[in-house]
């Protein structure tokens, strides 16, 4: 077992006492059946990123978190390392040319998608025209675009068969937000739209009953947003393979933001994962390092501990910097900032010499700011086995100064 249960947390990895507080204050509300951290986990908003909590017929909106949908998409293609080498520079230049980085962007081009026709529009309809006109209209300009923080399109070689895997990773984007905040404050009793009041990390969850309409509303509302995070990240990787001139042999896509309805133990139970990807025997899932390090995909074992689990692994390797100590505060009317433990010339000289081609990114995403990602894996040796390492050779995210209010 590579688990302790410290105050009924079952926690993977060496406690966070930040992020130990959040879970045991999570586990302490509501029809909490299991709390658990996973080996990358740190403090969020409310409930921890790396959090993962087990209900009985109950949801949490402060759980599932802003970016509704988070996670990943991975192809492998049929190109190989000497195929694309030669040219990184030249596909990267492309990949930031015509794909959408950065905050309340708009794609140039707009994209058509049958979820604009999916049934469950009809919950927004039920707040009222307004919201459902506002958040449709948003949903369909920001179809396809990245967003910022920690977003991103990666190419990568399989070291060990030098075939050329391309990932990405994003979510909900601003009609997610604008979901989750719309349903917080209909929790509250306040409008949908509403302006919410100030919030502080170590705050009680939100929950609802699903047996409740608002309850019923969310979950509904969150399913459309992660088929919209699944329809953009499949859209931003069709445009990623057109611009290399190849085709995908191999998918593997998940979320990692996002709540589950799951039978465990013969219990019907809601798993709200929060930066955790979800790991059934067989299961496939695409885990992210640093821009300096390896990321990999895994599938889920069929183990006593993955059962433990609740059948959850780790997103990432794990943030042990923050935002701010990393880059500095910004000052927005200069777009400036100070005070930042980590310089520009530092974090692209070690991205250099690991061999990675760099567009945009900010010191708050360099690879001094996560743990390695082998350490993370090896505390979860017991739930998923690794399938294919992929190192990058090529990183596009948005650029230094774009603000990010999508919180965790």
């Amino acid at each position: 077992m590579t688990y302790q249960e410290i105050n009924g947390v079952r926690v993977w990895g060496a406690p966070d006492p930040g992020a130990l507080s959040q879970a045991r204050t999570c586990a302490e509300n509501g029809n909490v059946i299991q709390a658990l951290l996973m080996a990358d986990h740190h403090k969020g908003y409310s409930q921890p990123i790396g959090g993962v909590m087990v209900y009985d017929g109950q949801i949490s909106p402060s759980g599932v978190g802003y970016d509704i949908g988070c996670g990943n998409k991975a192809v492998r293609t049929k190109l190989f390392a000497a195929d694309i080498m030669p040219r990184i520079s030249a596909v990267m230049n492309e990949i930031a040319r015509h794909i959408s980085f950065g905050v309340g962007r708009v794609n140039a081009i707009q994209v058509d998608h049958e979820l604009f026709d999916d049934p469950d529009w009809a919950v927004y309809a039920a707040v009222g025209k307004q919201e459902h006109d506002k958040l449709k209209s948003l949903a369909r300009e920001q179809l396809g675009t990245v967003g910022s923080g920690n977003h991103f399109v990666d190419v990568f070689v399989e070291e060990a068969t030098g075939q050329v895997w391309i990932a990405n990773h994003f979510g909900s984007r601003g009609f997610g937000h604008k979901t989750a905040s719309g349903f917080l404050n209909l929790a509250a009793g306040r409008e949908f739209l509403g302006k919410a009041p100030g919030e502080h990390m170590d705050q009680p969850p939100v929950l609802l009953d699903m047996s409740s309409e608002l309850g019923d509303m969310y979950y509904r509302a969150m399913r459309l947003a992660g088929r919209y995070a699944y329809a953009g990240r499949d859209y931003v990787i069709e445009q990623v393979l057109g611009i290399m001139g190849t085709e995908a042999d191999f998918t593997v896509h998940n979320h990692h933001n996002y709540a589950w309805k799951e039978q465990h133990d013969g219990r019907d139970t809601i798993v709200v994962r929060k930066g955790a990807t979800p790991s059934a025997p067989g299961q496939m899932g695409f885990i992210g390092g640093s821009m300096g390090d390896i990321s990999v995909i895994v599938r889920g074992k069929d183990t006593v501990e993955n059962r433990d689990s609740y059948y959850s692994t780790v997103h990432g390797a794990g943030r042990i910097m923050s935002r701010t100590q990393a880059a500095g505060k910004m000052n927005w009317k200069t777009r400036t900032r100070s005070g930042g433990q980590i310089t520009d010339v530092q974090m692209k000289e070690a991205v250099r010499n690991y061999g990675v081609e760099l567009r945009g990114a900010g010191t708050d995403e360099s690879p001094f700011v996560y743990r390695k990602l082998r350490e993370v894996l090896d505390a979860h040796s017991e739930t998923v086995e690794v399938m294919h390492e992929l190192k990058p050779i090529g990183v596009c995210m948005a650029g230094a100064n774009e603000f990010d209010p999508y919180k965790d």
